[in-house]
């Protein structure tokens, strides 16, 4: 393989080197637990300081509305369980949609079984919530809107300022699943009404293993791991330091880099789509055309299978996927793409491919080649196909 060509940053991506710089000490060197009295530890825990800090200044939030968490799917539980937990004599009514990660998507389900009632929204054929059927889905005993800021594997953004706004007209606590669009899109948490965020380190150049839930200040969570008072009481453990280091360090780099590095993204990612588009017939975009993360790109090919797809590209040396990696090992087309309404044949031909600033132009060609080969060769072995074109030459 003379060539390799990494299209999967949603999965996850490389961590930047002077994160993991930042990180080293705190292995080998100032390795003293936070939680200790001692100065050696003071070293950890002003670190753990910092990096609270940075995150809370990206989001326009206070330090102490920061808790550390495992990542993403850790954050999105302890949003959704623990709401449901400290405000049930409210009600049992959580609100979500059906495109949304299954870290929220299987949460949503374990309290289906728990006694609590879910309303999953449908989208429209971009994947946008229906504002007019979440403000009717509302009831007197909704405690929770739970709605990610944009879709993972068809990368639309959605309308969240103003589903915070009809969350909080009607005294609901609005949620967001912000893994994927943190670093990529400005986001402050006042001007979108959000009272929870969720998002992930290895989703932004930081190390894996670590992320956080901001919860607004006066909002009741409760503690999601019981022992030590570390995160104030509402998340024991020993902390990550090296990962708490490396996740502010990210949370730095990607807000100082934001405006360029998007503006990069994009114009690689519209070059490409227009490319496969324009070269490559029988092909759809799944997600909004513009409003979508800038470093998204996801197709549906007709009579063809994505699994075939993703392996070809592999061989020649390209990386991408038919969807979350979370669901990788599922034969079942996306849940996203048959909720925007297509076939199970068209969602079964999905490939994701998701950039990073270090991917140009000459990176998209050699990638559009591959796509167009492989693509007609597996359409050559395909009868479905053979038998459209019958139809289509008569």
């Amino acid at each position: 393989m003379s060539k390799f060509i990494y299209l999967d940053n949603a999965a996850t991506t490389k961590a930047a080197p002077e994160v993991v710089e930042a990180m080293l000490p705190y292995f080998t060197e100032d390795y003293g637990n936070p939680s200790s009295v001692y100065e050696f530890a003071g070293k950890s825990r002003e670190a753990v300081t910092k990096s609270r800090e940075t995150i809370a200044d990206a989001l326009g939030a206070q330090a102490n509305e920061i808790y550390f968490t495992a990542g993403g799917s850790e954050a999105d539980n302890w949003a959704l369980k623990a709401t449901a937990e400290a405000y049930e004599s409210k009600g049992k009514h959580i609100i979500t949609t059906k495109i949304e990660h299954h870290a929220i998507l299987h949460t949503a389900e374990y309290l289906e079984k728990k006694g609590y009632e879910v309303t999953y929204l449908d989208v429209d054929e971009n994947g946008v919530v229906k504002l007019e059927e979440l403000k009717k889905s509302i009831r007197p005993d909704t405690i929770l809107i739970s709605i990610m800021f944009a879709n993972n594997e068809i990368g639309t953004i959605q309308p969240v300022k103003e589903i915070g706004e009809i969350a909080h007209a009607n005294g609901i606590l609005f949620h967001t699943d912000a893994v994927q669009a943190f670093g990529q899109i400005p986001i402050k948490v006042d001007e979108f009404h959000i009272d929870m965020l969720s998002a992930s380190g290895h989703k932004l150049n930081g190390p894996k293993g670590i992320g956080f839930l901001y919860i607004r200040k006066g909002v009741k969570i409760r503690s999601f791991v019981h022992g030590g008072a570390q995160e104030r009481k509402r998340r024991a453990g020993t902390e990550n330091v090296p990962g708490i280091v490396g996740l502010g360090k990210a949370v730095e780099r990607a807000m100082t880099s934001m405006g360029k590095r998007t503006a990069h993204e994009i114009e690689v990612r519209d070059y490409l789509i227009e490319k496969v588009l324009g070269e490559i017939p029988y092909t759809r975009l799944n997600g909004h055309r513009t409003n979508r993360l800038p470093n998204n790109i996801n197709f549906s090919f007709q009579f063809i299978e994505g699994e075939s797809l993703l392996i070809m590209l592999d061989m020649e040396g390209i990386c991408g996927s038919s969807g979350s990696a979370c669901t990788s090992g599922s034969l079942d087309p996306s849940h996203v793409l048959l909720a925007i309404g297509l076939p199970h044949e068209i969602a079964h031909g999905s490939l994701r491919l998701t950039l990073s600033e270090e991917i140009t132009k000459e990176d998209m060609d050699y990638v559009a080649d591959a796509i167009k080969r492989i693509v007609e060769r597996l359409r050559s072995m395909s009868p479905l196909y053979e038998d459209f074109m019958k139809k289509h030459r008569k």
